[in-house]
């Protein structure tokens, strides 16, 4: 059996075995370690997890989300009724800054206003995920203060640094552009990756972060 067989296998088996994803509608391609999902699940929290499930499989160097959110009949929601309930969710939790605002539309949330760090804007996407009727969460917040690059790009190395996650002789680079920071570098794991991505948003007047990681497995 070759690797690919091997890790479309595995990574069929982890859907099927993470309790959160009814995977009876979804298909696995490989190609190397790149990883497609394709057909449809039904709700986003769903959407997300089995890309996680994807990336928990040994061999796996990156993973393409092309599936679709079938809701069942109960669990649509008209846009006004959607737009009230993600606007409560936000309101009500902490995290969030004030002023973010959703709109739903068909399903599809779209998140605007500023915040003043990348991480505020993640915790408005968790606020919101788990709604019932969400199809997607489109995030067009945005970072409303604009810093030194060289500023920002040491803030993100200490970030790193401080990372348990991140070892000592990692050999990520950090470069930036204005607020844009770009990470390139290899990571052993999914895990390592995403605490390296998230270190980078913890950065004060992060406005966007480019993965451009490499997974090794």
């Amino acid at each position: 059996m070759g690797r690919n067989t091997d890790i479309r296998e595995s990574v069929e088996a982890e859907l099927s075995y993470d309790p959160l994803v009814d995977a009876k509608d979804i298909t696995v391609e490989n190609l190397g370690g790149d990883v497609t999902l394709v057909g449809t699940v039904r709700s986003y929290p769903q959407y997300l997890e089995a890309a996680e499930a994807a990336w928990r499989v040994a061999g796996v160097t990156n993973v393409h989300n092309h599936l679709q959110v079938a809701l069942p009949p109960g669990d649509h929601q008209d846009d006004a009724t959607l737009t009230t309930a993600a606007n409560d969710a936000l309101a009500g939790n902490v995290t969030v800054p004030e002023g973010i605002e959703a709109t739903a539309r068909n399903g599809n949330l779209t998140l605007t206003g500023m915040v003043k760090y990348g991480s505020q804007r993640t915790e408005a996407e968790k606020a919101v995920r788990e709604l019932t009727g969400v199809r997607n969460v489109k995030d067009e917040i945005e970072v409303a203060f604009a810093v030194d690059p060289a500023d920002v790009s040491e803030l993100v190395k200490q970030a790193l640094d401080r990372s348990a996650l991140v070892p000592d002789d990692s050999d990520v680079v950090v470069s930036t552009s204005e607020s844009k920071v770009t990470l390139t570098g290899h990571v052993r794991t999914r895990a390592e990756r995403n605490a390296v991505v998230g270190a980078a948003w913890m950065g004060y007047g992060v406005m966007d972060v480019v993965d451009k990681l490499e997974v090794t497995g």
